[in-house]
């Protein structure tokens, strides 16, 4: 066994991940370039961080697109740490996407982003008051699909993680009298 081999669904062993690992470590990649595009620039650029940027942001949201409950966090605790959080954002932003690209700490990083993106689909995503249900889920497309990214990343198997690194390693221990 050199570490490469995947586990199907149906329990066999393969040397080869199978579409469905693949197709989740495509998804992990893509976002990854994502929040690598998204971190790099706030990283390495001071307009987010030190330009009002990250200040500019969250009073938009405060101003017209926060759910209720979050408008008091918004004004109470973020605003007046703004440039702490705007780091925070930019630089877990660019973790979440090294970590995603790398497939090292994906399920950490998928936690991570994960509530990252429902603080901000809580902080400017609010429909309004009377909007029917179904306005709610359009409202927050853009926060809630990558949501969602996230909790498949957190809930698929280990091993789609690195599926298509180099850093390929089985996580199950195969019988030593599987061999014929």
């Amino acid at each position: 066994m050199n570490g490469t081999e995947f586990y199907r669904a149906s329990g066999e062993l393969s040397m080869t991940p199978d579409r469905n690992t693949r197709a989740l470590a495509l998804l992990r990649i893509g976002v990854a370039i994502l929040f690598l595009f998204f971190g790099e620039y706030k990283v390495f650029g001071t307009q987010f961080t030190l330009g009002g940027g990250f200040e500019g942001w969250i009073n938009r949201f405060i101003s017209g697109g926060a759910y209720p409950f979050m408008v008091p966090v918004l004004t109470g605790f973020v605003l007046p740490h703004k440039t702490a959080i705007a780091f925070l954002v930019a630089y877990g932003e660019l973790a979440i996407g090294v970590s995603l690209a790398s497939g090292i700490f994906v399920h950490v990083a998928s936690a991570f982003g994960l509530v990252y993106m429902l603080a901000l689909l809580f902080s400017s995503n609010y429909p309004g008051a009377h909007a029917a249900p179904w306005q709610y889920f359009g409202a927050s497309l853009d926060h809630l699909v990558l949501a969602m990214c996230f909790v498949a990343f957190l809930v698929g198997a280990p091993e789609a993680a690195l599926s298509l690194g180099p850093h390929m390693r089985r996580h199950r221990s195969v019988p030593a009298s599987s061999s014929t």
